[in-house]
């Protein structure tokens, strides 16, 4: 039998590289820095690879390959592969998320330290031969407020080295419930902005997103208290950073300290240079536990992979077989699409999931379903790549429980998936089914039965059921040239004169003024923009 060759493309820890050679059936080659041609033919002569950061693995790099399975990125980000030319490929691509988590952690304290303590400049004042005592006057941490966004693996481990610092932490995480934060010892907070005047310190632990892309600019900083320091070890861009010089010259902030930023390599920021500014060149991961573990990490998903089949931490695949695949598709959408609303239309602070298989789906592998579910209710809020192989587990990493039930007994429709979503006091519902092989259609919110295309730009508005809604709407709609492609309505009884609901398709996204308005109208309860994929976009694990 031929032994599993492995290309170890970035310098990683020896240590990872003994696991290897105690392995019977594999044996690596080492080949750094490589790319174009050479990187192209390598790939194509080994059935496994491991990466850090320095190389990139691009679709030209893998075209025409027929051998390789395997990806490990050894690390968290996996930015420098083609998952979607990996995927097309039957490429698998995992990482290693949790190896550099202490790592990160320590890194935020100690910039942290080094802005309360000018640590950097005090040491600056020695090298130019000064003792200068008076100038590097510092702070306290303890009885210090410190705000934490994104209550992961990192954040939580920050919040742990905080209380035993003595500070007060307030977290904002659209996962965290009040129980536990409680259990945590940490105030649980409804949005970023609530946080801001009450803070000393802020601190990011998110994914770079649409939503969290300069999460903190010039409008947040005004809010907060005159002196607050701000810490970034977690992507650049969150803070917008000429805000942050901003801050600074006007004296509003006391210190500013990044450890990543919008664009790296990054030499020359109007941030260097500047009193109260620490800053390091992406330095998180970078140390010697951390390299030796996302080494060891990744080695063993490579092993487990090829000597058992077992997927972990996977990025861009599922771990089922073709025909399995193909006789879920439709319904998997459904689930993954069920998923995407539920995180935007109960709004945060998930404490529960309840999953109900009814029909000729209950009879079908309820488990992928769900774990598709898990993938669009956590792929708005997560640094790493959500399918339906980690879905559940981060899911219950985040505290939250997952259930679900089966029925054979068919209703209105021969299959339907229906999912509750509890916690912070708030309870929602929602149900689809496949119309023919492979179209996606809401057929319930809440108590509202209705069928709608659930892919797109969604407006759902609930309002008492009088006459001259849906034309208010829509004439809102018209002034603001924002087109409704589909239209679905519904009630929460048979009778007339209750509460009903509105789904609108729409062909692009309403402007705030739009959206002001529609809220505005007194019958109308409450309005949620949902966004979805495009009809017929999969996810790249589906596809």
């Amino acid at each position: 039998m031929a032994k599993f060759k492995i290309l170890v493309l970035d310098p990683i820890a020896q240590e990872g590289l003994d696991m290897l050679k105690q392995e019977p059936d594999f044996e690596y080659e080492i080949k750094t820095g490589l790319k174009g041609e050479d990187l192209r033919k390598s790939l194509a002569e080994c059935d496994g690879a491991i990466v850090r950061s320095g190389v990139k693995i691009t679709a030209e790099s893998l075209e025409g390959n027929r051998r390789m399975k395997a990806i490990v990125r050894a690390g968290v980000g996996t930015d420098n592969i083609d998952k979607n030319a990996a995927t097309r490929l039957g490429i698998v691509v995992m990482n290693t998320p949790a190896g550099n988590t202490l790592s990160t952690a320590e890194h935020t304290f100690a910039l942290m330290l080094a802005l309360s303590r000018a640590i950097a400049p005090a040491y600056n004042s020695l090298c130019q031969g000064k003792w200068d005592r008076k100038s590097y006057m510092g702070n306290q941490l303890a009885d210090k407020t410190l705000g934490i966004v994104g209550l992961g693996r990192i954040g939580r481990e920050v919040a742990t080295r905080a209380l035993a610092f003595g500070m007060r932490v307030i977290a904002y995480d659209p996962f965290l419930t009040e129980e536990q934060a409680a259990k945590l010892g940490i105030e649980r907070t409804e949005t970023v902005h609530g946080m801001l005047p009450r803070i000393d310190y802020l601190t990011v632990h998110t994914p770079l997103t649409n939503e969290t892309n300069h999460l903190i600019g010039s409008r947040e900083i005004e809010m907060l208290r005159p002196g607050a320091r701000l810490i970034n070890c977690a992507r650049g861009g969150i803070y917008d950073e000429n805000a942050l010089a901003e801050g600074l010259q006007s004296g509003k902030l006391g210190g500013v300290a990044l450890d990543v930023f919008e664009e790296e390599p990054c030499t020359n920021s109007p941030l260097f240079g500047m009193p109260g500014v620490v800053c390091t060149p992406h330095l998180g991961a970078s140390t010697e536990e951390a390299q030796t573990q996302v080494a060891i990490e990744g080695i063993q998903l490579l092993i487990q992979f090829f000597k058992f089949g077992e997927i972990r931490h996977a990025v861009n695949v599922a771990a089922i077989d073709p025909k399995t695949l193909d006789a879920l598709r439709g319904h998997l959408n459904v689930a993954y699409r069920l998923g995407l609303m539920m995180s935007q239309w109960h709004g945060g602070g998930m404490s529960s999931c309840h999953l109900t298989y009814r029909g000729d789906v209950a009879e079908r592998d309820t488990k992928l379903l769900s774990s598709a579910f898990c993938a669009g209710l956590l792929e708005r809020a997560m640094d790493q790549g959500v399918n339906i192989i980690n879905a559940e587990l981060l899911l219950r990493e985040r505290g939250i429980e997952l259930s679900e039930s089966r029925s054979s007994e068919k209703g209105a429709f021969s299959s339907s998936i229906t999912a509750e979503v509890s916690g912070a006091g708030r309870q929602v519902r929602a149900a689809g089914t496949v119309f023919g092989t492979n179209m996606p259609r809401l057929i319930l919110i809440d108590e509202f039965r209705m069928e709608a295309y659930l892919d797109g730009i969604l407006l759902l508005f609930v309002h008492k059921d009088v006459p001259g809604i849906i034309g208010r709407v829509g004439t809102i709609f018209g002034q603001h040239q924002v087109n409704i492609g589909q239209m679905s309505v519904g009630r929460a009884t048979s009778q007339p004169g209750g509460n009903a609901i509105g789904v609108l398709n729409l062909d692009s996204f309403p402007p705030p003024q739009a959206l002001d308005q529609v809220t505005s109208i007194d019958p109308i309860e409450r309005v949620q923009l949902i966004e979805l994929p495009a009809a017929g976009q999969l996810p790249s694990w589906l596809q």
